[in-house]
């Protein structure tokens, strides 16, 4: 019998519980997927708390990478055998294994293993559209990424760094400070006693950056406003530490004529045609060396309630996997 973590009531760790699923014959245009690793991410939080409303029970869990097992009727995108990863949903990752829309499955290269890949889908096809496309990093470009030890953060540090971009990024200890600078940030500010705001405007000379990527949300999110120049963008990619008060958008105007986005990977990589050229630039920097994935923690599957408990206290550092029996 298949087993998956699932939850009946929106709230605490407490919730996760691992039980029987009948996992049918995939239907049209489905594959099942035997997972060989999951992705842990914030998101899932949001998910298991009731941020994000879901209908219950569910699964929980965006992001995964295994072996293809069986295909239904119209499958051309995978066949048996293939080793793929997916990031992104439907929602149930958290399972021995699964169906999903095969048109959502990417294979992998021979040069990546599953576990990596299913630490590094979400969030570093997340990292390509901030810097690739919500806001294209040029070399010369000083940027400002928050949580910057996290796994978002730290595959943007290193991406960015390959661009010819110069990185600053806030950390929350002198050891997260120290694990981000060996990635490619040029500036870990410890948030705790430095301010972030001040930091940055002597980096640049008073200019400021172009650019913020902010995913920790109400903690930082003004403040983050503060470090732009004129005319730079705002981008807040999650919430942390909770969502984002309602803006005013004359703040935008008298603050240098500001953009503001919140963008989602699911939009960025709705077309199949969009997360092939995602996962594609991913591998490719991955492959080349250029961005290291670091898996700092793993667990058992059946621990999931454990793993979010870390991620939530902030003890997690890169990206975090777990492990089906």
């Amino acid at each position: 019998m298949t087993h998956a973590i699932r939850f009946h009531q929106a709230g605490g760790p407490e919730v996760l519980r691992w039980e029987a699923v009948d996992v049918p014959t995939p239907a049209p245009n489905e594959a099942r997927v035997r997972h060989e690793a999951v992705g842990l991410n914030f998101i899932d939080v949001y998910y298991r708390t009731g941020r994000y409303p879901i209908g219950l029970p569910s699964g929980i869990g965006l992001e995964g990478a295994g072996v293809v097992e069986a295909v239904g009727n119209a499958v051309t995108e995978v066949k048996v055998g293939d080793r793929v990863a997916y990031a992104g949903g439907p929602v149930g990752a958290y399972a021995e294994a699964r169906n999903i829309p095969a048109d959502r499955l990417v294979k992998l290269p021979d040069a990546i293993d599953t576990k990596t890949a299913a630490a590094m889908m979400l969030q570093g096809m997340t990292a390509q559209y901030l810097l690739r496309r919500t806001y294209r990093v040029q070399a010369g470009d000083t940027i400002l990424i928050q949580a910057a030890a996290g796994g978002v953060g730290l595959i943007v540090c290193q991406w960015a760094k390959a661009l010819g971009a110069t990185v600053i990024g806030t950390v929350g200890s002198d050891e997260k400070a120290a694990l981000a600078k060996a990635h490619g940030c040029d500036h870990a500010i410890v948030y705790g006693r430095e301010d972030f705001v001040e930091r940055v405007k002597e980096i640049t000379g008073g200019e400021g950056v172009p650019v913020v990527y902010d995913s920790v949300g109400a903690d930082t999110f003004a403040r983050s406003l503060d470090c732009l120049r004129p005319l730079g963008m705002m981008v807040t990619f999650g919430q942390s530490s909770g969502p984002v008060a309602p803006v005013d958008t004359q703040e935008l105007s008298k603050r240098g004529s500001l953009f503001l986005t919140r963008p989602t990977l699911f939009t960025y990589v709705a077309k199949r045609a969009d997360l092939m050229q995602s996962a594609a630039e991913l591998f490719d920097v991955v492959t080349s060396g250029k961005v290291k994935i670091e898996v700092n923690q793993t667990y058992a599957l059946t621990d999931a309630a454990q793993a979010h408990i870390d991620l939530e206290a902030r003890r997690t550092t890169g990206s975090t996997v777990l492990l089906p029996p």
